[in-house]
Order: structure tokens, then sequence, then C-alpha cells
């Protein structure tokens, strides 16, 4: 399954010249990850709340292809790859079907009071393992 989540580029969002700045893409990167655990009735306020954890960036690797430009209508694409003691995504930034950039995060769950990785709670582990595509192991 993936999930798309409409992004406006906005001045804030570029430079001088009107290309978006390279940080804008993990802002919209960070919208469209939450969007998509929303959409699957899994919001982080709930995690926190009901498991006493959340969601963390473990690591992140961004590769660019084109610049997006003031007032382009992009889509972030988010695709689980793997779901297991942490989250593998995969996110692609597109104008059109045109590719902008692709970043692959991988996500830790912590718990809050001690920062400490843990295992993700159910019910989110059972739905982003029912989710993984593009050859990704649900280990």
């Amino acid at each position: 399954m993936t999930h798309d989540h409409p992004v406006r580029v906005y001045y804030e969002d570029t430079d001088a010249g009107g290309v978006a700045y390279h940080a804008s893409y993990l802002r919209w990167a960070e919208r469209a990850r939450t969007e998509s655990l929303r959409d699957l009735g899994l919001p982080h306020s709930a995690m926190q709340k009901e498991h006493g954890c959340f969601l963390v960036v473990k690591r992140l690797a961004v590769e660019y292809a084109r610049p997006a430009r003031l007032d382009d209508l992009l889509v972030v694409r988010t695709t689980i790859r793997r779901a297991a003691a942490s989250v593998l995504l995969r996110q692609e930034v597109l104008r059109g079907e045109e590719g902008l950039a692709v970043l692959e995060v991988t996500l830790a769950c912590v718990d809050a009071a001690t920062l400490a990785a843990r295992r993700l709670p159910e019910p989110w582990l059972g739905a982003l393992r029912a989710r993984v595509m593009d050859g990704g192991s649900a280990r």
C-alpha cells in the first residue's frame, strides 16, 4: 500500500530564486508520514497517550533529482518497505509523474519516559506489517 500526500510549494519553502530549500523536502516527508499513519487510524498522539512511546527518525538518506519550485503542486508518496524492530519507508516527492527526490527513512520506537528503544506496540506493528510493499520483509 502506498499513501499519497499533496503538498504545495509556498514562498517560505523557497530561496530568493523560487527553488525549494533542501530542508523543505524533510518537512514535507514528515507531514506525509504523519498523515499516512493517521489515515490508517493510528495517529502519533494515540501512540503517546495509550502506550507511552513515539516514533523517531533513526536514519534518513535523501537523493535529490530535480528542484521543486514556487507554487508547484507536489505529492509525497510513502511506501512501507519493512516493519519489524524498526520501520523502513521509501518516500518519493513527485511533480506529476516526475520524480524530484527519494527519501529512505528508518523509524525507531522509543519509550517516552526513558527515550530507550522499544518494540512498536500493537496495533501499529500489525497494521504496518500488513502494508509492507516493494519486496520489504516483515521480519
